[in-house]
């Protein structure tokens, strides 16, 4: 068997990489759905234009990704974050998105996703070390 050559990635082949990857996925997506990658991103700012909180997600095939969830410590308890999760899962249901998925840690918002209705579906302990990760599941439809 001939030497492989393991080596570091530029930026460039790193983007090679993640496109072969999106191009074999598509294969096995329908025709619908397979271009569908649309970021849903909001903010709430205070009076003087300052972010108080935010939400990034990506809208994928069918269902909404949830990658952060933020409110300033000192805003938080006011219900910026619930207004931002229910305008992104308002957004994900027209969009006919199936579920909205998520994740997040022990010290952040567990209890949170939960008295949203977002059922656990994998925890991941010690991650980072001695704390939990959790992965939540909402179905929208």
């Amino acid at each position: 068997m001939s030497q492989i050559n393991i080596n570091p990635s530029t930026s460039e082949d790193s983007e090679y990489v993640r496109e072969q990857l999106i191009a074999y996925n598509a294969t096995h997506v329908s025709e619908e759905l397979r271009h569908r990658n649309e970021e849903l991103n909001l903010n709430i700012k205070s009076e003087t234009g300052e972010i108080v909180a935010g939400v990034l997600s990506t809208l994928c095939w069918n269902w909404l990704e949830v990658d952060i969830l933020w409110v300033d410590s000192e805003q938080r308890h006011r219900g910026y974050g619930s207004q931002l999760l229910l305008e992104v899962e308002r957004i994900a249901r027209e969009k006919s998105c199936d579920f909205v998925m998520l994740n997040t840690f022990s010290y952040q918002a567990p209890e949170f996703y939960k008295k949203h209705g977002y059922q656990l579906i994998t925890t991941i302990e010690n991650a980072p070390t001695g704390h939990s990760h959790y992965y939540f599941k909402k179905d929208l439809m």
